[in-house]
């Protein structure tokens, strides 16, 4: 092939069989979504400790929340332009040294003013790897086994939240709340140093025009992959590539796309930090001790990794659309039963079969459904305000949660959380794209709304 021919790389790298080269993008990505989840997660054992210490006040607990939080906002909304432009390799690199480096200094912080400053700087740096992570696991996986791919990625992540706690169960006592920032520094620079050997995307290369780099890498990936196999032939180049313009997200067909990431960032966003993150909180307020209270919530917990999986192992078989309706109707079903449960038994029980199905929705949207919707040209730029939208709802979730728990109860947050899972069942069936065993040009192209037979294994109409 001439430098100057389209290296048409979405295509060849789509008919690739499954190997050691996509295990090892799955282990370099997933470690480093494993630290932002971890980091993420930490602040709870943190804030609790500096808190008993001495070192910090209710007040500045609350505004190392919400810097977290506002740094993740803007890390997201900035990472999805960055990428774009400078390349994906480039990105995720650079998030995992910032939040990592941050992390490591959050840990010799002489005061809190200073520990909530390199909270904001982490921020960025974790709201970032969220938004690349996802998308640059996208561009490599084929469309046969990328929904259990992506799904898998989110697994990783959300196994960061009973690891911080089990770690901070480990470390606090006997070495204090330091020790939490300097081991998610250490392991998320271990994770940077490996990834330095993680290739850029060809879908990437070859939409800003460098084509030479695209085909050498393509080329290189198709040897490793095949093993000296023959390969069979790829699909047609699919034509014009998209516009790179911003402008692109706010007409037709990604348009409707647009609208179904915001809203689904929001709604999912809004059930783990108006909900999830509030557990320990609703059980203490509801006369259960400290210690049991901690011990629910660390079996509900669980259903994080388990939910999580279950999206991963399903979401290409079910489809994507209807993946998210069943989970997001199960998520109203117990959130309903949930507010109605007593017995100290079966509380638990109740609040894991509500966390499962939540947590599939966060594979499915967080890690598979959203970055599949938009071209290769804007799709950092696109994800990257979809998350923005769907973490600007997280400053806003504690004044929403705490009116509505203080005058109705945990009922009346889980009145708003069922509204919110309807607002989402109505969203994708209006606006929803079914991406299982597609190709991402295909799915970025379709207008969504309507169920497509072929792109789901059993389909009978």
């Amino acid at each position: 092939m001439t430098a100057g021919a389209s290296v048409n790389a979405g295509a060849r790298l789509d008919r690739l069989p499954v190997s050691a080269f996509h295990h090892r993008i799955l282990r370099l990505i997933g470690l480093g979504m494993f630290f932002d989840g971890f980091d993420i997660y930490l602040g709870a054992a943190v804030l609790g400790a500096t808190l008993r210490s001495g070192f910090s006040t209710l007040g500045e607990n609350a505004a190392f929340v919400s810097s977290t939080f506002l740094g993740m906002m803007l890390g997201s909304l900035l990472t999805g332009f960055l990428g774009d432009r400078l390349g994906r390799r480039f990105t995720y690199q650079a998030n995992l040294a910032v939040f990592g480096l941050a992390s490591l200094a959050a840990a010799f912080a002489p005061n809190m003013a200073v520990l909530i400053a390199l909270r904001f700087v982490m921020g960025l740096g974790l709201g970032a790897e969220n938004v690349v992570g996802y998308s640059t696991m996208t561009e490599f996986v084929p469309p046969a086994q990328r929904g259990r791919w992506l799904g898998l990625v989110a697994v990783f992540v959300v196994t960061g939240l009973p690891v911080s706690a089990l770690a901070a169960w480990a470390l606090v006592p006997a070495f204090g709340w330091r020790a939490m920032f300097v081991l998610g520094g250490v392991g998320a620079l271990l994770v940077w140093q490996a990834r330095k050997s993680l290739p850029e995307s060809p879908r990437w290369l070859e939409s800003v025009g460098r084509r030479q780099e695209a085909e050498a890498l393509i080329a290189a990936i198709e040897r490793e992959a095949s093993g000296g196999a023959p390969l069979p032939p790829p699909a047609p180049s699919p034509g014009p590539a998209p516009s790179r313009a911003l402008s692109t997200l706010l007409a037709p067909p990604l348009r409707g796309h647009m609208v179904l990431g915001c809203v689904s960032l929001v709604v999912i966003n809004t059930l783990i930090y108006g909900f999830i993150t509030w557990l320990p909180t609703f059980f203490a307020k509801q006369g259960l001790s400290v210690a049991t209270s901690f011990g629910y919530s660390l079996v509900m917990a669980l259903g994080a990794p388990a939910g999580s999986l279950i999206g991963a192992l399903l979401v290409d078989r079910v489809g994507r659309r209807r993946m998210i309706v069943a989970a997001a109707a199960l998520s109203m079903l117990f959130g309903c039963i949930y507010p109605f449960v007593h017995d100290p038994v079966w509380l638990p029980v109740a609040g894991l079969a509500l966390t499962v199905p939540i947590y599939v929705l966060v594979a499915v949207l967080f890690g598979v459904y959203i970055p599949e919707l938009f071209p290769t040209e804007v799709r950092l730029r696109a994800s990257g305000i979809c998350n923005t939208f769907g973490r600007g709802a997280t400053v806003l979730t504690p004044f929403l949660v705490v009116p509505l728990f203080t005058a109705y109860g945990v009922g009346g947050v889980l009145a708003l959380m069922v509204g919110l899972l309807a607002v989402l069942i109505a969203t994708v069936l209006v606006f929803g794209v079914e991406a299982s065993g597609r190709r991402l040009e295909e799915v970025a192209a379709d207008p969504g709304g309507t169920e497509t037979p072929a792109a789901v294994p059993g389909w009978t109409g």
